[in-house]
């Protein structure tokens, strides 16, 4: 099946926006009434939101803001834009995101997992002294924002990506273009186009359940990007994506290639399942969701 061009895409997100989480919307709110609204905090509430998110960092990194740098940090991003041009962002984020209340509960574990894999991707980017752990934490935080889009468009969508982790198709993304003529990656790809992240971030999202071969026939090639991947794949497993958003109990990505990703990054299987009880202990991973 080819790939959907860029315009296509563009019909399809057409009037649709990632949805906020409700409960930020509250928090946020009530920061605003605060005598001296904290900036930090303001920046910790946003940051757990995949919508709001990235939504700001769109804004920050738009010709009418941006710095010569991209910026990555929602913190910098909040203290950049202030808290009014946040709270308006906000505001108007909530209204073009209504949701039913059935479809905002069955994104929980969407929100759940898009923050722990961020955590766990930052974390191994600090422990593997990777140079920059932002970029590992922003590419955790997005790479399945594609996921709520098609989900609000197609009611069946968690079915076929319950489907699609079964471990019958090449890839992931297969099961989901045969059925929607589209998948979560590609559609992520150009929402992060879209919210301005880096475009070596896009692409990683664009191919991040295309990534075999960088592991298994490209062994001795070494590079950010490829470095970046590993450390999504190996947070995903971690975190537990293949049973939270796939609902299954293996992870057919890591089963087939997960050695391949160990071995890139110097890793054994030791020191997988230590980083798995060390993020248990924070709540991070299937077993937290009552595998």
């Amino acid at each position: 099946m080819a790939e959907l061009t860029e315009d296509q895409v563009k019909d399809i997100l057409q009037g649709i926006s990632i949805p906020s989480q409700p409960q930020i919307m509250v928090d946020l709110q009530l920061e605003e009434i605060m005598p001296d609204p904290d900036i930090a905090r303001i920046a910790e509430l946003i940051s757990q939101d995949v919508g709001l998110s990235g939504t700001i960092l769109k804004v920050v990194n738009s010709p009418s803001f941006a710095a010569e740098e991209p910026i990555l940090s929602v913190e910098e991003g909040v203290k950049r834009l202030g808290i009014n041009t946040i709270i308006n962002i906000t505001n108007g984020l909530s209204i073009k995101g209504e949701m039913s209340d059935e479809l905002i509960r069955s994104m929980n574990r969407f929100w759940d997992s898009a923050n722990d894999i961020a955590t766990v991707a930052s974390t191994l980017a600090q422990k593997l002294e990777y140079p920059k752990p932002e970029e590992a934490y922003v590419l955790g935080l997005f790479h399945n924002c594609g996921v709520p889009l098609l989900l609000k468009r197609f009611s069946n969508y968690m079915d076929v990506l319950a489907t699609s982790y079964s471990g019958k198709y090449a890839r992931i993304i297969d099961h989901e273009n045969e059925q929607l003529k589209t998948d979560h990656a590609v559609l992520g790809y150009i929402t992060a186009k879209a919210w301005k992240l880096p475009l070596h971030l896009c692409k990683i999202i664009e191919i991040h359940h295309s990534a075999k071969s960088m592991f298994t026939e490209h062994k001795d090639t070494t590079n950010d990007d490829k470095t970046l991947m590993a450390i999504l794949k190996m947070s995903e497993h971690i975190a537990g994506t293949y049973w939270i958003l796939g609902q299954q109990d293996d992870d057919p990505e890591w089963i087939d290639f997960g050695p391949d990703v160990l071995e890139y990054l110097g890793l054994s299987e030791l020191d997988l399942d230590n980083l798995k009880d060390e993020f248990s202990e924070q709540g991070i991973g299937p077993t937290n969701y009552g595998m």
